[in-house]
């Protein structure tokens, strides 16, 4: 039986919440390793500095989901403050996973991706106002049917996500990978597959790599697909899932590269199905004719082998 996410404010909705909340803290007590082939900046952390760094954002959205009920919000002040709302919530897991590493952050300047700030307020609309407010067509589904799970692989995503923009920001404050390295065996956070200066500088060199993958190239693919990476926690560590996630809006707005790269994907779709079976066939005519010639020839050999016999 599918269990629905309640559509509106009520007591259905707070049982809801801190439902998902034990959930949640249950889930990431497991395996916190990454499977899910891709970098991640969390990699660089060991199993149970990331299980801290995770309990950290949990608590903290924790209490942010309560004075969002508090101050209950409409959807349209919720869209508002959203952007605001995310920065200093960031900024207060970033200083409290510093003091959890006895480091002073530094003046530093917090960027959201317009993605992930899209995930995250539908995620606080579910958990402060219901399914019913979210705009139709964005997600699969009827918005008052919204599953139970889609709203926990949401709040995943979200941690992962925010611990992801924590750890990137304390990596890009230490600057040099020496002053990393030292700085994480030090505090001995540090995961074995990082634990030498020249492996940090490849991490870094591949998730800077893999990010310009992302944003010019899958990032494109992702919205014309209609479809959206989030990343679950698992029985066997981080792994990722896709989910149908409309952003038709969007089209309009993507730079002449990315253009470029959406008209050839269409071309692509549209041409290399028909290429395929036309070669196909080509292919099947060729060996046919191959196969006839072949024999052909063979009937031969043996004709003019016994002609030859026979004189």
């Amino acid at each position: 039986m599918i269990r629905y996410w309640p559509n509106q404010r009520s007591i259905s909705l707070n049982n809801a919440i801190v439902d998902i909340f034990f959930s949640i803290e249950r889930k990431i007590t497991s395996n916190l390793q990454n499977r899910s082939k891709q970098y991640l900046y969390i990699d660089i952390l060991n199993n149970l500095t990331r299980y801290e760094l995770f309990t950290i954002i949990l608590n903290e959205f924790k209490q942010l989901v309560l004075d969002l009920v508090e101050l209950n919000l409409n959807k349209n002040n919720l869209k508002k403050l959203n952007q605001k709302i995310w920065l200093i919530f960031i900024d207060r897991v970033i200083k409290k996973f510093s003091f959890r590493l006895e480091y002073k952050p530094i003046l530093y300047t917090i960027s959201l991706r317009k993605e992930y700030s899209e995930l995250i307020e539908y995620l606080l609309i579910y958990l402060t106002l219901g399914s019913s407010q979210i705009d139709n067509n964005i997600f699969l589904f009827e918005t008052i049917y919204t599953p139970y799970y889609h709203v926990q692989i949401l709040f995943e995503n979200f941690i992962i996500k925010i611990s992801n923009i924590t750890v990137k920001n304390l990596i890009y404050q230490l600057k040099d990978s020496t002053k990393i390295n030292q700085f994480l065996k030090t505090k001995k956070v540090c995961d074995r597959l990082y634990s030498s200066n020249r492996s940090i500088i490849l991490f870094l060199n591949n998730l800077k790599w893999q990010n310009f993958i992302y944003s010019y190239v899958q990032e494109t693919r992702s919205l014309y697909n209609e479809r959206k990476k989030i990343f679950l926690v698992s029985s066997n560590g981080i792994i990722i899932k896709y989910i149908y996630f409309s952003q038709l809006n969007k089209l309009n707005k993507i730079n002449n590269f990315k253009t470029f790269f959406l008209f050839w994907l269409e071309v692509k779709d549209l041409i290399i199905p028909k290429t395929e079976k036309i070669l196909i066939q080509l292919g099947k005519y060729f060996i046919y004719f191959s196969i006839n010639l072949f024999s052909n020839i063979i009937l031969l050999f043996i004709r003019i082998t016994i002609f030859y016999l026979k004189n």
